[in-house]
């Protein structure tokens, strides 16, 4: 494996966990009220581009990490659907 994939890898890994906490701490308090949903909106459409960039550019890191990222955003976002802008029981 070359150092540009090793890069690619990293950046991916990078970018796909930041997701993460904010998912947990959503499923965890049961509330999405300190989330845009604007911006995952947003996010989540970007990052469905970079998948379909990486399938027309053959280019595995960035499918990979990129679908990784993809399924992460939509889970968030059937989160935000699902707790709307509930306030903490």
């Amino acid at each position: 494996m070359d150092y540009v994939a090793i890069i690619g890898y990293l950046a991916g890994g990078c970018t796909t966990i930041a997701v993460v906490p904010q998912i947990y701490k959503a499923w965890r308090t049961k509330t999405v009220r300190d989330v845009s949903t604007k911006m995952f909106a947003i996010l989540t459409f970007g990052i469905f581009l970079w998948v379909i960039y990486g399938i027309l550019k053959e280019d595995i890191p960035i499918i990979i990490a990129n679908g990784i990222s993809l399924s992460l955003n939509i889970c968030m976002g059937i989160t935000i659907i699902k707790f709307g802008n509930k306030t903490k029981e």
